[in-house]
């Protein structure tokens, strides 16, 4: 029986080679007995491609298969066939459809005491999928009371098993009305957004929490930092509390699915999207379009 709510039609346009082959749809690869789905070895990393544009396509695709290895999965694919894949599968779309590049790796079966995968039995795909960018509209965030786990107890990869933490967090902070949250690490120090990196300005200076492995230094963090610098923008990686949150200029994100983004609101505090963010999204672009 079909699951309540979802029917054929309830995916956007979506098109996924697997198996030697491209297939329409939300094709089902993982079944019961697969590891992954009972005990979460799958990994994956999302890319964008929008305006006909795919910046920085071949690093989601060297992390894909650097998270493989971090979760003892063999990355069978490599980046150079990734990128021709992606190549023809983009052309099962219409030009300038935005869409989200998602290429995934898990095993199917069980090592020993089958907690661990066997990672003979990696299997692959990779999926583009239509997903409308947001529109560079402001958000509100809050203090989630879930933190970040330490690299000792998770996984420095892009993971699925290290997603649910970030969703309760999320759902907790909705149910509070706020679109998304500002997670600590276990020290209490500013970590990241539940769905994206963090930055803040203040005095003229980009500040954003310096890479600690209790979260995953983005693809896009490290190309703003990398322009902003290159503009002679002062970026400070660096410790930051939940204060500075507080007390910021302006506070800004970045993350693949919907790039830069501005903050419009810490808890009850309104904020205007500042100059630093204009600048990094004005960079961003000028970048990704180059």
């Amino acid at each position: 029986m079909a699951a309540q709510g979802w029917s054929k039609t309830s995916w956007s346009k979506t098109w996924t080679f697997y198996d030697g082959d491209w297939h329409e749809g939300n094709i089902p690869i993982m079944g019961a007995r697969s590891h992954a789905t009972w005990l979460g070895s799958s990994v994956f990393d999302g890319a964008r491609a929008f305006e006909a544009v795919t910046p920085d396509l071949d690093l989601h695709f060297a992390r894909v298969n650097a998270s493989a290895v971090t979760m003892y999965l063999k990355p069978v694919v490599a980046v150079g066939r990734w990128l021709e894949l992606c190549a023809d599968g983009l052309q099962r779309f219409d030009k300038d459809t935005p869409l989200y590049i998602r290429p995934m790796y898990w095993a199917e079966g069980a090592g020993k005491l089958l907690v661990a995968p066997d990672p003979e039995t990696t299997r692959w795909c990779l999926t583009l999928y239509e997903a409308p960018m947001r529109p560079p509209e402001g958000f509100a965030v809050t203090l989630s009371p879930f933190r970040k786990p330490s690299p000792e107890t998770s996984p420095a990869a892009k993971a699925g098993c290290v997603y649910p933490n970030n969703a309760r967090a999320l759902i907790e902070a909705q149910a509070r009305g706020f679109a998304n949250c500002v997670m600590l690490d276990s020290l209490g120090n500013v970590a990241e957004l539940a769905t994206a990196n963090l930055f803040i300005g203040k005095d003229d200076v980009v500040l954003t929490p310096a890479p600690n492995g209790t979260f995953l230094n983005g693809i896009t963090r490290q190309r703003v930092i990398k322009l902003l610098r290159e503009a002679g923008v002062s970026v400070v990686e660096t410790t930051l509390r939940y204060a500075d949150i507080e007390n910021a200029d302006e506070v800004f994100s970045s993350g693949n699915y919907s790039k830069v983004m501005p903050i419009s609101r810490v808890d009850q505090r309104a904020l205007q999207p500042g100059p630093l963010y204009r600048k990094a999204r004005e960079l961003y672009w000028a970048f990704a379009h180059g």
